[in-house]
């Protein structure tokens, strides 16, 4: 088809849609809601792979007929949103916090929390870095802590005989979850960190950054480490390096943790997102794999759509942070009625 024709045929289906409209006396806008649905999603960057996955292949089954957008603002940025009632379904790479529930319930924003999968959070380097293969908690403390901002700026620092090179770090910014896990995981106070670091809310920024500089470090969700793990290299915590077995088998913590969809109350009953859910849960599993996070037992996602049809709302976690929580306690912490 010719541009000519292209255009003519565009111009044809728009008059046509415009006939629609007149008899039925609707605007156009009117016609194009009712054939295309749209579910707003936004939250964090780590579960953004496995999201992006779920929609675009629910948008494929769906002939067009619904649209998914999946926004990253971070977990809290997207807690930000979902609690005002912006957006239908949040991600986040932790629970729900206490002042974000408190902020759903000043709006009338309830919701059904499911799990949907298990990270295990990365500290990487550049891979010219040949000295550390292997930081202690203690030791990652010590470079992130608040005291650290202006005081540990070189690699000599960290420990008696790394090289004498500057410490170039780069982390997820203060609206991510991996953010407030990470700090409440390592320095032992959520969002407790030195300031004077590369910060985004986008991963592959900090990707970026560190594969550019051989003296860098930094961290966040195992996908982005495993989708660019020719242009960094992994740092074992505690001598356990980051892995689906060392995630299963519970060695590697405290950096393991559960990964989590939000649904509100505002939008659960909309067939659209009754569809887009039972869909996501049902190949969560397959998605997780895929973009290298690791699945859930198979009946951790039967109890998830029997809690949202159930429309179970609410939060296991009661506005806390679950650090070193192993997928068989999150099991029978969620199993819990």
């Amino acid at each position: 088809m010719n541009k000519m024709n292209f255009k003519l045929n565009s111009l044809t289906v728009l008059g046509v849609t415009s006939l629609v409209a007149a008899t039925f006396g609707l605007t156009m806008s009117a016609v194009q809601s009712q054939s295309v649905s749209t579910i707003t999603v936004d939250g964090s960057s780590t579960v953004f792979p496995i999201t992006e996955a779920a929609a675009e292949d629910f948008q494929k089954a769906q002939g067009g007929r619904v649209r998914v957008t999946v926004g990253v603002s971070g977990t809290g940025g997207g807690f930000k949103k979902f609690c005002r009632g912006e957006t239908a379904i949040s991600n986040a790479s932790r629970p729900i916090l206490q002042k974000e529930i408190s902020d759903c319930k000043a709006n009338g924003v309830r919701y059904v929390e499911l799990p949907i999968a298990y990270d295990a959070l990365t500290v990487v380097v550049n891979p010219q870095n040949t000295w550390a293969k292997s930081l202690t908690v203690a030791e990652l403390k010590k470079i992130w802590e608040p005291g650290a901002q202006g005081k540990v700026s070189n690699w000599s620092q960290v420990r008696s005989g790394f090289p004498n090179a500057p410490l170039k770090l780069f982390g997820p910014g203060t609206n991510s979850g991996t953010f407030d896990y990470f700090t409440e995981a390592v320095v032992g106070k959520a969002k407790s960190s030195r300031g004077d670091f590369t910060a985004s809310e986008d991963d592959n920024v900090l990707v970026q950054g560190i594969s550019r500089d051989k003296n860098a470090l930094g961290y966040f969700g195992y996908a982005y480490y495993a989708e660019n793990s020719k242009r960094l290299k992994a740092v074992a915590v505690n001598g356990v390096s980051p892995s689906e077995a060392t995630v299963k088998n519970g060695s590697y913590t405290p950096l393991s943790r559960p990964l989590f969809i939000y649904v509100s109350s505002k939008s659960i009953d909309k067939p659209e997102v009754k569809q887009f859910v039972k869909f996501y849960l049902q190949n969560a599993a397959k998605f997780s794999k895929e973009v290298r996070y690791v699945a859930l037992p198979s009946s951790a996602y039967t109890t998830a759509q029997s809690h949202f049809n159930k429309k179970r709302f609410g939060s296991v976690f009661g506005g806390q942070e679950a650090v070193g929580l192993k997928i068989d306690e999150l099991m029978r912490r969620d199993a819990k009625e």
